[in-house]
């Protein structure tokens, strides 16, 4: 069975970082397009990064220049590094993969990220 594990949310004040983890098992980690999204109270889910089978990354506009998308196949791991974080980055994140040639996906189960004085 798929499993998506992520860890490494917390409390964390404006302008601190974070880094957030996903460790998968029971798949072949490297043919899956890895990616994290976030939910926040009363909102929809959002796009906030992703990696492709070939390392090639896209970010929300809302966090380009801040966070950092990175993946290890040997270790089955993707990370999210993020940096002056603001409390608008307050959300529960998910971690999320995506074998594109057969549309099947996978989510976390999600870490909460506070950001606050």
């Amino acid at each position: 069975q798929v499993q998506l594990v992520e860890s490494g949310g917390g409390l964390v004040q404006p302008g601190g970082s974070l880094r957030l983890s996903c460790a998968a098992s029971s798949m072949i980690f490297s043919i899956y397009d890895m990616g994290w999204y976030r939910q926040a109270p009363g909102k929809q889910r959002e796009l906030v990064a992703t990696i492709s089978t070939s390392s090639m990354t896209n970010y929300a506009d809302s966090v380009k220049g801040r966070f950092t998308i990175s993946r290890d196949n040997a270790k089955n791991t993707v990370s999210l590094q993020m940096n002056s974080m603001k409390p608008e980055d307050t959300a529960v994140y998910y971690c999320h993969a995506k074998w594109l040639q057969i549309m099947r996906e996978y989510w976390g189960q999600g870490t909460q990220v506070t950001v606050s004085s």
